[in-house]
Formats: structure tokens, sequence, C-alpha cells
């Protein structure tokens, strides 16, 4: 069973996020997609960064846990959700961007890897992902949760095999440089 698929820990998660949005990430995005582009969340949660795709793009939210979409669902009943795993990501839909704010740390380097994969051909030509990450090294464990840390460096690394690296860069949401975000396009 997943953390997410307890609803007690779902609405811990509301609480504790409550005040942060990826707002700063969207308008990266919005820098290097054009209005009305597709963009696939992966991992939406709540839906606050869904709310802010929305704005500007034809949004699809994902996530792995059916309590968070349900949850939006009752309040957007003709939201476009899915139901995905974030390393999988069994869908034949195909999209122009791919989203995630401080959901891939949560995956092995290994199922990170295999998600980079999936996330390829799940892209149309020239398809771009923003992804962030809470900056760091190594790895721990809190509540049953992984928790990978990336550096810029260690990112690369990651994703030049598929992708052409666009943008990484540190940015603070809690702590001074905290976090980071990879922006990236799909190699042809």
């Amino acid at each position: 069973m997943s953390f997410y698929d307890n609803q007690e820990n779902v609405e811990q998660y509301i609480t504790m996020a409550a005040g942060y949005d990826g707002k700063l990430l969207v308008d990266q995005l919005k820098e290097h997609l054009s209005a009305g582009s597709t963009v696939l969340e992966i991992g939406m949660g709540p839906g606050v960064d869904l709310d802010l795709l929305s704005r500007d793009y034809v949004a699809t939210g994902s996530d792995r846990s059916i309590i968070f979409l349900d949850r939006y669902r009752a309040e957007h009943p003709g939201a476009d959700l899915l139901q995905l795993d974030a390393v999988a990501l069994e869908t034949d839909r195909r999209f122009d961007a791919l989203y995630s704010n401080k959901v891939l740390h949560h995956l092995t380097q290994a199922e990170l890897t295999e998600s980079l994969a999936r996330q390829a051909a799940l892209l149309n030509p020239g398809g771009l992902i923003l992804h962030s990450f809470w900056a760091g090294d190594g790895t721990e464990e809190m509540h049953g949760m992984r928790f990978t840390y990336y550096t810029c460096e260690s990112l690369k690394r990651v994703v030049t095999p598929l992708f052409e690296v666009v943008d990484c860069k540190p940015y603070t949401e809690m702590d001074d440089g905290d976090s980071l975000y990879l922006l990236a396009r799909v190699r042809e």
C-alpha cells in the first residue's frame, strides 16, 4: 500500500503543503511551451499545480492515488484525469510536455531511468519535460516514503541519453537552495 492510499495521510499532506505551489515552475514552462499545448502532470496530488497549468494549457492530471483523483474530480467534474504510476505511465496518449513538482524524487534512480524512458515515448516530437526535485545527495526514508536527492549534474547524467537539457537550476521552496528544476527536450 502506498502512503497516499490512506485518507489520513492524504489529509496530512494537503495540510502540510498548503501555501506551496509550482508557479515558478509553470512560469519556466511558459517560456518554452506555447499556450494551448497539451501537458500531463505526473503526481498531481491535490491539484494545485494542475489548476495553474490549466490556465494556459490543455492539462491532464494524473496520480497513483485514487484518493487524490476522486477529491479533485469532486471539485472539478469535467477534469481530464488518469490514474497512473509514475514509473510505468501506462497510457497510449501523447503530450507536448510532462510536468511534475517534487514527485519523481520518490523513485529509485533505476525507477527514474525507467520513468524517463516511458516519458520520452509519451511525448510528441520536440516535447518537453519539466520536473522539480529536492536538491542534495543521497537517499533517505521518511514515513515509509523514499526521498532521492539530486544535483543538476547528477540529474543531467540520468536524462541526457533521452533528452537534451534546456535548463537546470536551483531554487528556494522552504530553505535557501533546497530545490532544483530540470527542463529538457526529448531527443529525436
